[in-house]
């Protein structure tokens, strides 16, 4: 009888820390669980990968473990290929509640099939394609590539300065353009040639592209657009200044200059949490500025002397402060004014509109 009561009292006590320990959580985060916890994730490569790929899986891995909710990746999904649209079906029959288009020409693929499922909140790397189930995210990345194009301005002697690209579209245009406004912030005269590869991931055009950057055009500090550290490292090896993209590249010698980084797990845990707490698709779009820890720049070199750094804060600050990177007399490449003297670029236009060039891009 004694060991009854014992074991009852056991179980109401555990009963009791059980409770308390939910009720904890649903305060301490806000999410109750609902029967739909799974994360579906959609990327071009593996989880293997380094780079772009490589990170957003760790970035989402990470979020989820921090959540306590459970993620189905799909790789390997190549854009154009109509794999979007089989993974977002075969994760549809596992019942996830939530799927994250993770590369920019998705939604553009899949968007009709967005539409037939409802019931699930996506959010993708898109500005263009909005819709009530679909959220689009990213971090302002310009206004990081904005501080790295005033070390590039101030690091380079020939005032020649590359950039290899993927592909003309809004986000890697808008780029392009940040980055060369902070080059010429540090030197009005220089120039910056780009390259345009055709490709988010091409071991051979991206390091032809440095040679051709080099070789061609003068250039001594080069920067890219590309999902891997190639660039950087062919630049490296070739006696060149860089500055990378995604994440601190790994082995570079101090030419290594500094780099142009995401922290994907914080975003993947901002709008996961939003997700599950009961206000999926809330808002069109999420864009997460430099202050948020999305994004940054990381200067890494010894070779870069005070005046930079001191150069560096003092735009960092500017923009923390409400400044606009692309704000202020802007003239495009083929001479016709984008933004006036006291204006500012819109949000609107930044995303949808960046089809131009600033003075000083050379594509070549």
């Amino acid at each position: 009888m004694k060991t009854n009561q014992k074991r009852q009292r056991i179980l109401l006590v555990a009963a009791v820390v059980v409770f308390v320990l939910l009720i904890a959580v649903i305060i301490l985060t806000g999410i109750r669980a609902d029967g739909k916890q799974k994360i579906g994730f959609i990327m071009t490569g593996s989880v293997d990968d380094d780079g772009w790929n490589g990170m957003h899986y760790s970035g989402v891995i990470a979020a989820c473990e921090q959540l306590g909710t459970k993620v189905i990746v799909k790789e390997n999904v190549s854009e154009g290929s109509g794999r979007c649209a089989e993974a977002i079906k075969e994760l549809a029959d596992e019942s996830v509640g939530m799927i994250i288009l993770s590369s920019y020409s998705y939604p553009q693929e899949v968007i009709d099939v967005v539409n037939s499922y409802p019931d699930i909140a996506f959010y993708a790397i898109s500005s263009e394609y909005t819709a009530e189930n679909l959220t689009s995210f990213f971090g302002r990345i310009y206004q990081a590539r904005y501080l790295s194009g005033i070390v590039a301005g101030m690091q380079s002697k020939s005032g020649r300065i590359g950039y290899v690209a993927a592909m003309s579209n809004n986000e890697v245009n808008r780029g392009i353009n940040a980055f060369t406004l902070g080059v010429k912030k540090a030197d009005p005269d220089a120039e910056v040639y780009v390259v345009m590869t055709g490709s988010w991931d091409d071991a051979e055009s991206e390091i032809a592209a440095v040679h051709t950057l080099i070789d061609e055009h003068g250039a001594d500090v080069i920067t890219y657009h590309q999902n891997q550290h190639r660039v950087a490292a062919a630049a490296d090896e070739a006696g060149v200044y860089s500055i990378g993209y995604n994440e601190v590249a790994e082995g570079l010698s101090e030419r290594y200059l500094g780099a142009v980084i995401w922290k994907w797990d914080s975003l993947y845990y901002r709008i996961i949490r939003e997700y599950l707490q009961g206000q999926p698709n809330s808002v069109r779009r999420h864009w997460f500025d430099i202050d948020s820890g999305v994004v940054d720049f990381v200067p890494l070199s010894s070779v870069i002397d005070i005046e930079t750094i001191h150069m560096l804060e003092a735009a960092r600050a500017s923009i923390s402060a409400g400044n606009a990177v692309f704000s202020g007399e802007i003239y495009d490449n083929k001479g016709t004014l984008q933004c006036g003297e006291n204006e500012m670029l819109s949000d609107e236009s930044l995303l949808n509109r960046s089809d131009w060039y600033v003075d000083g891009v050379n594509i070549v």
